[in-house]
């Protein structure tokens, strides 16, 4: 039992709380993403899932609420070519909730964070899935709107 929570307390002093369900990966390495914060990025390219545990021959794939690396592939000139951690924050693919709801987005956006699971920017623009919010409790009290 002690052990359990040592573990549990391990997760959340980073900031990131644990994935609750198996959720539909949209996203594999190579994948263009929108930047939907303030940093000065506009387009991220997905390099890495972090913890992504795979097979061989298989991209390795992420979901919303997902960490992951990015490098900036369009905007600001101190932020391009630099290589950054991120949050999936909005997938086009579909995905199915528990309580039998399906969630599709238009785009596919993420939010740039430290090491350390802190946003860089003060603000997000547009929804935020709710999956994102649930477990980054920094991205969601920095949302607007949660989906």
């Amino acid at each position: 039992m002690c052990a359990a929570k040592a573990k549990q307390r391990a997760l959340t002093s980073k900031g990131v709380l644990a994935h609750g369900q198996k959720i539909t990966r949209g996203l594999v390495s190579g994948s263009e993403l929108r930047c939907t914060d303030n940093t000065g990025a506009r387009v991220l390219r997905l390099i890495q899932a972090m913890g992504y545990k795979g097979r061989l021959r298989r991209y390795p794939s992420a979901t919303v609420g997902d960490k992951i690396t990015v490098s900036v592939r369009q905007g600001s000139p101190d932020m391009r070519k630099k290589i950054f951690q991120a949050v999936i924050v909005r997938q086009r693919r579909s995905y199915r909730r528990v309580d039998g709801v399906w969630v599709q987005f238009e785009d596919n956006a993420a939010v740039i964070i430290t090491p350390e699971g802190e946003m860089k920017g003060s603000e997000i623009r547009g929804p935020v899935a709710r999956e994102a919010a649930e477990r980054w409790p920094r991205i969601a009290s920095a949302s607007n709107m949660i989906v």
